[in-house]
């Protein structure tokens, strides 16, 4: 297992994510809560992620799992233009199957596909409730090279999710480096931290990340009395901090405070219009969590 190095698959936030779950993590559990404050609407998010490594050879694995998602939305009670009740909950599930190998040179090599559903699931599962989801992604990892004065690890390559809140390709790019024997930083999309290693078992760490999700309303949703939403949408970045805590060398436990600089609550249509945006003043965003990992 010391040889798998998908970390660098992420489902963004979304996994809000999907996310992206991050494939090293072999088990995880976690909540994330964003307080309506002055906000028409509230979130609350209970993750669970299983991922199990097939070792095919000395360089090559396959890694099969599943992600599962609860949401849960809060309106406020001056929100009158849709009924609420058919979109306070959301569920998301992808069965996930991932493949590496080790590349000529340095380098090496990431893929996986995932498929599953999106959807308030107020009926039966149907075809407008199906996701995919795909990443492709080249690894160049350097941090336990012993000729490398300042370890580093880069990772380049494209990321695809329906049910997050960003639902196009975009970029994926990573740059670790460990500067200092207590300082380190990653730079890229969509994820950047700064961290300083407090101790063999905890860090602390200054975080900016992009989180959402995308879901299926099944049946439609009326809207205004005259437009019909088929999609809620919710896109958001943040940046705040981040403790971590080793129990074992596999077992963390983790928790994030954190500020939204910008989100985007919105309602759409089959060709992905907006028909309907809620008015989103969220000021923090609240994770705590618990996973094993690689």
């Amino acid at each position: 297992m010391r040889h798998i190095t998908f970390k660098l698959l992420v489902v963004l936030l979304m996994g809000l994510g999907n996310c992206s779950a991050q494939l090293s993590d072999l088990a995880k559990i976690d909540y994330t809560r964003l307080p309506k404050g002055g906000s028409e609407v509230g979130y609350d998010r209970l993750r669970g992620v299983f991922n199990y490594p097939i070792k095919i050879n000395e360089d090559s694995y396959l890694l099969v799992g599943m992600d599962y998602s609860k949401i849960s939305l809060s309106f406020d009670s001056s929100v009158t233009n849709f009924d609420i009740a058919a979109i306070e909950d959301f569920q998301l599930l992808d069965f996930n199957l991932g493949y590496t190998f080790k590349m000529k040179g340095d380098w090496r090599f990431g893929a996986r596909f995932s498929t599953g559903y999106s959807s308030n699931l107020v009926r039966k599962l149907s075809v407008e409730d199906a996701v995919f989801a795909g990443d492709v992604v080249f690894i160049n990892d350097k941090r336990k090279d012993s000729t490398v004065s300042k370890p580093y690890r880069l990772i380049l390559g494209i990321s695809y999710a329906e049910n997050r809140g960003i639902p196009f390709p975009i970029p994926f790019i990573s740059y670790y480096r460990k500067f200092h024997p207590n300082w380190s930083y990653k730079l890229g999309v969509p994820k950047a931290n700064l961290q300083y290693h407090v101790s063999e078992k905890s860090r602390l760490k200054l975080i900016a990340e992009l989180d959402g999700f995308t879901a299926n309303i099944q049946g439609g949703l009326l809207v205004n009395e005259n437009e019909i939403a088929d999609k809620a949408n919710m896109s958001i970045t943040i940046a705040g901090l981040r403790y971590e805590y080793k129990f074992t060398k596999h077992l963390e436990l983790y928790f994030n405070v954190s500020r939204i600089l910008s989100s985007n609550a919105k309602l759409k249509d089959k060709d992905n219009n907006t028909v309907n945006s809620v008015k989103k003043n969220n000021i923090y965003y609240l994770k705590t969590g618990m996973r094993f990992k690689i």
